[in-house]
């Protein structure tokens, strides 16, 4: 293991976090304070509670994810795009270096940064509402496990794209409507069965319900299937990085 690699991609990465602190912190911060205004005041004096849980407090593990999946895509994907678009990632392919090396570099970092985030978000969440967590370490397993598997996510859309624009079209078009249709703002038992069959295909539905039942013991689907679909898509992921630095694809042209 090329330790001395990993700890350059890692840190270099990291800086240029601290360089883009407003863009990297900042901004989704002040934007999940906003949600905490305009539903948890607005709309949760409308619904006082969703399964016993006050509406204000319930929304939290939604807006945290929320975060930390639009978040990790973004970091991992921008981090090996950015490289691949000025060439600078045909030095790292060329030096003594593996494609998992070069993974826990880039996407460690960008799992780092989202999960700074997370217990930043989590922590001005308290500002707002009066937050316990019934389960702290299956809360923090869902927390890092999501900002992996998603930087992993984020890592193939970065290594997949030809352009900036394509950056932005899964994650805007496809990642922000499947946590809005995940549960994030609302239990998904409200809705009528033949929407409720629907949701049980969105994978987001069982990142949020496991990490909300780590809060509040509540959940829309079993905590051992939303565990299992995770580690499912986390290593789905890993083979189709694999994958694509074997074959060279969008790397090699």
């Amino acid at each position: 293991m090329n330790y001395q690699a990993i700890r350059v991609i890692y840190k270099n990465e990291m800086l240029r976090a601290w360089k883009t602190l407003l863009q990297t912190i900042a901004s989704p911060v002040i934007s999940t304070s906003l949600y905490f205004v305009v539903f948890g005041a607005a709309i949760g004096s409308r619904i006082e509670q969703i399964e016993g849980v006050p509406y204000g407090v319930f929304i939290v593990p939604g807006l945290v994810m929320l975060s930390l999946l639009t978040q990790s895509i973004a970091n991992a994907s921008f981090g090996i795009f950015f490289p691949k678009f000025t060439g600078a990632i045909y030095e790292v392919m060329s030096a003594p270096i593996s494609f998992f090396e070069i993974i826990v570099g880039y996407v460690g970092a960008a799992a780092s940064k989202s999960l700074i985030l997370g217990v930043i978000i989590l922590i001005t969440a308290n500002l707002f509402v009066d937050l316990n967590i019934a389960h702290p370490l299956w809360m923090l397993t869902f927390l890092i496990l999501t900002c992996i598997s998603f930087s992993l996510f984020g890592f193939i859309i970065g290594l997949w794209a030809t352009n900036f624009e394509k950056l932005q079209l899964i994650p805007m078009l496809v990642i922000t409507p499947l946590v809005f249709l995940g549960g994030s703002f609302y239990s998904v038992s409200m809705l009528p069965p033949a929407w409720q069959t629907v949701t049980l295909f969105n994978p987001v539905l069982y990142l949020i319900s496991g990490f909300r039942w780590s809060f509040f013991e509540v959940a829309d689907v079993s905590v051992g299937i939303s565990l299992g679909m995770i580690m499912l898509f986390l290593l789905s992921c890993l083979l189709l990085v694999w994958w694509m630095f074997k074959t060279g694809y969008r790397l090699k042209q």
